[in-house]
């Protein structure tokens, strides 16, 4: 069976831009996707593709166990999304904008204004609740518009880059709250570019680049195609990096690669914190002094520039994907005629 989010095939093009080139995508229900890839890779446009803010040229999408194409009005009731952009009516209060959000869902008057206030408590609003938006900050607009998407309590949560411009404190609040729809059995497609966050709740994990999953898997599983295991060694004397590889390689799996002017030397292994002991033991009974040593896991990020060929880019708030670009200059045109 299908997961609660689930597509199949998915195209969508922009004039001669391959925004989506035949994306799969399939989240168990009550679990996280996290979707990583670079600027332009076509995270976004996936997410207004499942939400039935743009429609596919091609492909098959079920949210909820809806079919996103034939059944959109049915879909959004189903979903809650928050966008890279903040959604708010800046001349309404916090408190307003989140009582007008419950009663669009058909809420009563009186549960929407207690939603409201669990929601501005939850997201440190309490203060700034009967003040309009317009003289919020970007950063408690952001919370604002998180809170907006969670008034119903949705099965299936899609958040685009969420965290973007919050401060570390609120981003933390913020990965509390996910965690708590979670284990409550919502479930969340979650796109980011902070590769920490992926780690820290993506239950699995799809890297999206020039509108093709190229990877998925969980984030061990991920990382464990990047290489496996390093120990790294920092020599204190340059003059010692022969005797420190020889050492090395004894007990590597492959090449001692060699930074003469950082005197890092780093070889692949297996064995764990065992195996750097011995590594410890062999570098002192030859006198090699040093001046740090570690073993080295790979991390999201060297997935990422293993399989994108760069670093990940942290996007300024509010800025979207390059591919989104053309619907945006297509309306800015019909706007001018």
């Amino acid at each position: 069976m299908p997961g609660a989010i689930y597509a199949e095939g998915l195209v969508k093009t922009f004039g001669d831009v391959r925004a989506l080139d035949g994306v799969d995508l399939d989240v168990p229900e009550g679990t996280v996707l996290g979707l990583l890839g670079p600027n332009g890779a076509g995270k976004t446009t996936a997410v207004r593709c499942l939400t039935t803010l743009l429609t596919p040229d091609s492909g098959k999408a079920v949210v909820a166990g809806i079919d996103v194409l034939k059944q959109p009005n049915e879909v959004r009731r189903s979903i809650g999304l928050s966008g890279q952009f903040a959604a708010v009516d800046e001349y309404l209060t916090g408190r307003e904008n989140l009582q007008m959000v419950g009663q669009l869902y058909q809420m009563k008057a009186k549960e929407a204004k207690v939603r409201a206030g669990e929601l501005l408590d939850r997201f440190n609003l309490a203060d700034a609740a009967d003040r309009p938006s317009k003289t919020y900050s970007g950063g408690m607009r952001r919370r604002l518009d998180l809170a907006a998407a969670l008034v119903v309590s949705p099965p299936v949560m899609f958040m685009d880059e969420p965290t973007t411009g919050l401060d570390p404190r609120n981003r933390q609040a913020l990965w509390e709250v996910i965690q708590e729809l979670v284990s409550g059995g919502t479930t969340l497609l979650l796109t980011t570019q902070y590769l920490e966050e992926a780690d820290h709740l993506a239950h699995d994990i799809c890297v999206v680049d020039h509108g093709r999953v190229i990877a998925r898997g969980t984030s061990d599983q991920l990382k464990a195609q990047t290489g496996g295991e390093r120990v790294e060694v920092v020599v204190h004397d340059r003059d010692r990096i022969p005797a420190a590889s020889e050492v090395l390689r004894g007990f590597g799996k492959g090449e001692v690669a060699v930074a003469e002017h950082t005197r890092k030397l780093t070889v692949p292994v297996t064995g764990g914190a065992k195996l750097l002991a011995e590594v410890i033991r062999e570098l002192d009974a030859r006198g090699i002094e040093i001046d740090d040593i570690g073993l080295r896991r790979p991390t999201l990020d060297d997935v990422f520039i293993s399989l994108t060929g760069h670093v990940a880019e942290q996007a300024d708030e509010g800025q979207e994907e390059d591919a989104d670009a053309a619907p945006r200059q297509e309306r800015t045109k019909e706007a001018d005629k």
